[in-house]
């Protein structure tokens, strides 16, 4: 049973094979060729974190793959009650087809994939976002090509669920990842093709690829202020996309705190790329779901 509960559960070439699907989700959206695998099956969409683009992606890609969606709040199910992960995994295994988990915790992700014996896609949990990633990775290759021998810079929260995702992903895809976060908030998580540095401009210089994220993720709201303090000066504008290269993009995975990690007008002038960046995770996890039920 395949599941995709981090970037390592797919290997390169699967990545590959999946962007291309994700290619044809989109490309045929809304006419009679669109793939609808997922006919006459329910797939449950457990979260215990708010979301706005992860639940509205999943359940779309659901639906409009041939399946039902099924939404479960942690809050009104038995697991929000006391109830053991792998309880619940037991009896969803044997009612649903295959399950999307947005939680806190990695083991809790792990456990459920591992009783309830379906396909279990992580949605995020403070560990990863691995659906994320393989999303701006598609973005950037439909945009610029290839992201193979590129720099991506990464300036905020270098210890964040994204980065370390990313991390991962730069030694898989062989891309070069700069990360730029002040002491305290730098991965530990290094590999040949990841570097670590305290200033946004080193990471920036010539890089492809500009990216952030929100300073003040989930569960971090009491060190808002502290935050706020250390993270200033890691922010991409004009003066720090200046020093990437002429074509590089800018990415962001939302929400945006405008004037934080990113300045307005940088959102605004690269809406068309981030708002698409956001729409790109339907194609992309109905491409992941595609996989996993033909992978068994």
């Amino acid at each position: 049973m395949r599941h995709f509960l981090n970037i390592n559960d797919f290997t390169a070439e699967e990545i590959a094979e999946v962007l291309k699907l994700a290619a044809h989700y989109k490309a045929t959206r809304g006419t009679d060729q669109h793939p609808k695998p997922l006919e006459g099956q329910s797939w449950a969409l457990i979260f215990s974190k708010s979301s706005t683009r992860t639940r509205v992606s999943f359940e779309t890609g659901v639906y409009e793959m041939g399946g039902r969606p099924m939404f479960l709040s942690a809050r009104e199910i038995q697991l929000g009650r006391g109830e053991p992960v792998k309880d619940t995994a037991r009896v969803l295994g044997r009612m649903v087809h295959g399950i999307i988990c947005r939680t806190y915790d990695q083991t809790d992700l792990v456990e459920l994939a591992e009783y309830s014996k379906i396909p279990t896609i992580n949605a995020l949990t403070d560990e990863e976002h691995p659906c994320q990633i393989l999303t701006d990775v598609f973005t950037y290759e439909e945009r610029r090509g290839s992201i193979k021998g590129k720099k991506v810079a990464f300036v905020g929260d270098a210890a964040c669920n994204v980065a370390l995702s990313y991390v991962h992903a730069a030694k898989l895809l062989d891309f070069q990842l700069v990360c730029a976060a002040p002491e305290g908030y730098q991965t530990t998580v290094l590999n040949e093709n990841v570097s670590v540095t305290s200033d946004p401009a080193e990471a920036a210089k010539d890089a492809d690829l500009l990216y952030t994220d929100v300073w003040v993720s989930m569960g971090k709201e009491e060190e808002a202020e502290q935050r706020m303090q250390q993270f200033a000066g890691y922010q991409i504008n004009h003066e720090l996309k200046a020093l990437a290269k002429p074509d590089a993009l800018v990415l962001h995975c939302l929400p945006a705190y405008r004037g934080k990690e990113i300045s307005e007008e940088m959102l605004e002038e690269c809406a068309d790329d981030i708002f698409g960046q956001a729409e790109n995770r339907l194609h992309v996890q109905k491409a992941i779901m595609d996989f996993l039920t033909k992978s068994g």
